[in-house]
């Protein structure tokens, strides 16, 4: 190709889009949402009633108190254990993971987890398990607090990502726990033939030599039973989840990020009138981090964006902007979160002698 054939480099930068180019785009998001929509015969609703009058804790506190609260839910990540001196999973240089991915020149510390590197490669996964097992660790007063929810007969499930086992420690009953992401209290030989299962105790000591427990019946490495990228989430946690949102008058989220599915996915179970409760270092699960929120921050300045027309049609995550007073976020650390919300409500004092229990 001559140099004459060549197409001419243009030195001028692309024009900004103009504001009718930009309303025009905004019209034709909302044009093609009204089209699946109606494809799908789901229909704008009406703005929803206020869930709570103000989204506060005092207002949840008064809700909590009141008839209508009977079944809370309780969703719980790593932040509820951290005080207890278990690092969380993702912090940089902290957590687990960073250690972890040093000690072993992993290029992706998430690989412990994965079911097929430990067939390969036990051992990053068990010098993790030496810093997670329950046995070296009590109680926070986030546990306690769901514990305390118990004893008042408020608590209809308890949902945790956690393996560390607090929660049983607590002394929260195995029906009303959910361990979405298994338990070291039971292990099995991963030989497919074998499966013999190893109690805690067994397991424990083997960890604590620094071994990688092997099955005294054919060899084979065992593994407990805490659930693997590439494994199926418990049974229980399925069973559980189709008809505990259906009761649930109060979702409580503590400690978690929201990142991992289908756990993450539980906080769009509970009806649109049942408020939600954040417990977090920071706000998570929020329409900022989804589709809905990049569509919000391009098109929501424009008229005819239809933003009641988008947000059916994408998962609304947590709102805490949202004129029904649904959410409520209590931001900073949980123990101090569950304190705060058990002094509004009159519950420091019990809360004070659960959490001096002997475990």
């Amino acid at each position: 190709m001559s140099n004459k054939d060549k197409p001419e480099k243009s030195d001028s930068k692309e024009e900004p889009k103009t504001a009718v180019a930009a309303d025009d785009e905004a019209s034709g998001v909302s044009s093609f949402m009204s089209g699946l929509l109606s494809k799908l015969n789901i229909k704008p609703s009406s703005p929803k009633p206020k869930v709570l009058e103000e989204p506060t804790v005092e207002c949840l506190a008064n809700y909590i108190k009141s008839s209508k609260c009977k079944n809370i839910v309780v969703m719980a990540g790593a932040g509820i254990s951290t005080s207890a001196g278990i690092p969380d999973f993702r912090s940089p240089g902290s957590g687990l993971y960073s250690s972890i991915q040093e000690t072993y020149n992993l290029s992706d510390p998430q690989i412990i987890f994965e079911i097929g590197f430990f067939r390969q490669n036990p051992k990053p996964f068990y010098a993790l398990a030496k810093q997670l097992l329950p046995t070296e660790f009590g109680p926070t007063t986030a546990h306690r607090f769901v514990q305390l929810l118990h004893k008042k007969g408020l608590l209809l499930r308890h949902y945790t990502q956690n393996i560390d086992g607090l929660e049983r420690k607590a002394g929260i009953p195995d029906d009303k726990i959910v361990e979405a992401h298994g338990t070291f209290y039971t292990s099995h030989c991963t030989n497919f033939t074998c499966k013999k299962d190893y109690n805690f105790d067994w397991m424990k000591e083997k960890i604590q030599s620094d071994e990688v427990p092997k099955c005294t019946k054919c060899d084979s490495v065992i593994k407990p039973d805490v659930i693997f990228f590439g494994e199926n989430l418990p049974t229980k946690f399925f069973t559980c989840a189709s008809s505990d949102f259906d009761k649930c008058d109060l979702l409580i989220i503590m400690g978690t990020s929201l990142v991992v599915q289908p756990f993450a996915s539980l906080v769009e179970k509970p009806s649109e009138d049942t408020p939600r409760l954040l417990i977090n270092r920071e706000a998570v699960g929020t329409p900022d981090a989804s589709l809905l929120g990049q569509l919000l921050k391009k098109f929501g300045g424009h008229e005819d964006f239809d933003l009641g027309l988008a947000s059916q049609f994408i998962g609304k995550g947590l709102n805490f902007e949202s004129p029904t007073n649904r959410d409520v976020a209590l931001l900073g650390d949980c123990d101090d979160g569950v304190r705060k919300l058990a002094k509004i409500l009159g519950w420091e004092e019990e809360l004070d002698k659960l959490k001096n229990e002997a475990v």
